[in-house]
């Protein structure tokens, strides 16, 4: 069965950390693409960061660079969203999804995790 599960979500205080995990059964990560995605309430859905297949080509939205780092490890079947220096305009829920292509556009995407909370509030 084919699944994408996000944890590492959580409540975080303006400044902090999380890093956010997007792990893979039923399939090869590696294969494919991976973006992240985030949702707040009442706003569309945005695309935050995304790596390539060999993990050479990475790309992140203007909002998020400099403290979102997005890495892949192989052996795990996993991708990380590192997140630094955490703001209350990321509180959103966070998505994880694959695709041929990374890219930061949801329509690239085939297929979804469930989601992972963050908020940041003091």
């Amino acid at each position: 069965q084919l699944q994408l599960v996000e944890s590492g979500g959580g409540l975080v205080q303006p400044g902090g950390s999380l890093r956010l995990s997007c792990t893979a059964s039923g399939f090869t990560l590696d294969y494919y693409g991976i973006g992240w995605f985030r949702q707040a309430p009442g706003k569309e859905r945005e695309g935050v960061s995304c790596i390539s297949r060999s993990g050479g080509i990475t790309n992140y939205a203007d909002s998020v660079k400099g403290r979102f780092t997005i890495s892949r490890d192989s052996a795990k079947n996993t991708v990380y969203l590192q997140m630094d220096s955490l703001k209350p305009e990321d509180t959103a829920v966070y998505y994880c999804a694959r695709g041929f292509l990374a890219t930061l556009k949801a329509r690239n995407y085939d297929y979804w995790g469930q989601g992972t909370q963050v908020t940041v509030s003091s």
